[in-house]
């Protein structure tokens, strides 16, 4: 953990962001609150460089991925895990999303409903200025939109005993009317080039797999205007057969989507950043079991359930 924040304290410094590896490191680290009360980007550099550090801890003890998985947010992580990016040149798209995500009025809202009836529940709420960002799982979906929209429709979802929670985010995401800066965002990063992946990167904003063709750029800045579908992105993983994933975000949002998503004979999930009694092997033991596929999923967040990695 040390390691990565070191690796990405000097981009922090140009926004504005003092070094977080102590803190975070102490018997009192801070809470997502006191992080985000920190200067624009404080947040989002701290979930970049605590995924990309589990994911780095992961291939130490020997359970290096096979092929990885970016959700949302996450995605920038993941590029970073397959070599498509370093880890300062990750630091810098993270805190410049964020400088663009300060642009993005309005919050979310998460659904226990799947897609066929959250939609449902929009046309019942009658906005035509909310949007389904996300479809975390059969069970689970996010609205997205302006703040007296949202409340319209959490007081719809009340009404129909549908479960419905704003989570705890100063923006939209996953809107289309977020052209602007997602526009502004690709712009920024455009100097950055990528370089070839060093294993597969699977997008759930992109629907699969991203090709040498692909603009990754822009596919970063699709994540601000467009949806994700994750269950069709899972099974479309595991086809291959059983998948051993270990989230490396904060928490143990994309695990339970997992959970949600795939049967246990297709798929184990587990988060050890989240789990204290997380069994990890001494560096260098050999892995206890090896799938048919072992895959690296990076999300970013428990609070918006939209972003993870694992393996």
């Amino acid at each position: 953990m040390r390691e990565v924040f070191e690796e990405a304290e000097e981009v922090g410094e140009e926004f504005d962001i003092g070094p977080l590896a102590n803190a975070l490191l102490s018997d009192a680290p801070p809470t997502g609150r006191e992080l985000a009360a920190g200067s624009v980007g404080t947040p989002q550099l701290a979930l970049f460089c605590s995924s990309v550090a589990v994911h780095r801890a992961l291939c130490a003890t020997g359970l290096v991925p096979d092929q990885v998985l970016g959700v949302s947010f996450g995605e920038i992580a993941a590029l970073t895990a397959a070599g498509v990016f370093e880890v300062p040149e990750g630091a810098r798209i993270a805190c410049l999303l964020a400088r663009q995500l300060a642009r993005c009025a309005g919050g979310m809202t998460l659904v226990g409903a799947g897609e066929a009836g959250t939609e449902a529940l929009l046309r019942r709420t009658g906005s035509p200025a909310l949007a389904l960002a996300c479809v975390n799982s059969p069970e689970e979906t996010i609205v997205s939109g302006p703040l007296p929209d949202l409340r319209a429709l959490e007081e719809t979802a009340a009404g129909q005993g549908v479960p419905a929670a704003r989570l705890r985010l100063p923006f939209s995401s996953h809107h289309p009317s977020l052209t602007g800066p997602a526009d502004a965002f690709a712009a920024a990063i455009g100097r950055l080039a990528p370089r070839p992946a060093r294993i597969p990167v699977h997008s759930a904003v992109h629907g699969g797999p991203y090709g040498p063709q692909d603009d990754l750029h822009r596919g970063l800045a699709d994540c601000l205007v467009r949806p994700f579908r994750l269950p069709p992105v899972l099974r479309r993983i595991t086809t291959a057969g059983h998948a051993l994933f270990f989230e490396a975000g904060t928490g143990q949002a994309l695990t339970r989507s997992i959970q949600q998503t795939l049967p246990p004979d297709a798929a184990y999930a587990h988060a050890p950043l989240a789990d204290p009694a997380f069994p990890w092997p001494r560096p260098g033991a050999p892995a206890d079991r090896r799938p048919d596929t072992a895959l690296a999923a990076l999300w970013s967040t428990d609070d918006d359930h939209t972003h993870a990695t694992a393996r």
